[in-house]
């Protein structure tokens, strides 16, 4: 891991999975709004976007921030808790940081919800900084909050490498000139990862040393 000395971790999809809080407050919010959902679809889709545009696709531009509303009043009072560790992450990171590597969290998520949930698993003790978008949607391209963590905290994009499992977290880091490791077991398929131009692609948690080892 010598060619890097720092880390930036998606959240959703590729620190925790947290399709039931997702899924379950989308759900809440169209019942709320007294609009019917398929229910063949499984809402997987909305895992990784920014939510606004999840619900611009959903209910359409103009009710788009009523949505958000009410998914984040059921996301917040209990959902985004709703979520689970994926296995050999909190293993990885501790093997990562005692390496010397910086870590940080650049999520598209809200930061208001991200460092909570980071918090409630304990991998707030990893991280030096817990950075994502904020409530008004400002910086929640993924490639904005790559440049964000970039600017805020010092760090050479040709030393660092983003991880993530959707191709807004490849594009954000190519944006950025960062290289970037594509998980293959979150919410974005191989062909995704590939076609957004991943650099390497990482079928579990436990690969991710052996991923970044590679560009040694």
């Amino acid at each position: 891991m010598a060619a890097f000395d720092t880390v930036l971790f998606d959240l959703d999809g590729t620190l925790t999975d947290p399709r039931i809080g997702i899924t379950g407050s989308i759900r809440y919010a169209l019942q709320e709004m007294g609009i019917t959902h398929d229910p063949a679809d499984d809402l997987i889709w909305c895992i990784g976007p920014p939510i606004q545009k999840s619900f611009e696709r959903l209910v359409g531009a103009a009710a788009a921030a009523e949505g958000v509303r009410l998914y984040r009043e059921r996301y917040g009072a209990g959902g985004m808790f709703e979520n689970e560790l994926f296995p050999g992450i909190d293993t990885t990171l501790t093997k990562l940081k005692a390496d010397g590597i910086r870590l940080y969290v650049a999520t598209s998520k809200a930061h208001f919800f991200a460092r909570p949930i980071v918090a409630h698993f304990g991998l707030d003790r990893h991280f030096i900084a817990v950075e994502g978008a904020e409530l008004d949607g400002t910086r929640s391209d993924k490639a904005e909050v790559i440049a964000h963590v970039l600017a805020t905290h010092a760090v050479d994009p040709a030393r660092a490498v983003m991880i993530g499992d959707r191709e807004h977290d490849i594009i954000g880091a190519r944006k950025n000139g960062l290289a970037s490791i594509g998980v293959l077991y979150g919410y974005g398929d191989e062909a995704e990862l590939r076609r957004a131009g991943a650099d390497q692609l990482c079928p579990q948690p436990t690969d991710i040393l052996d991923c970044l080892a590679r560009f040694s």
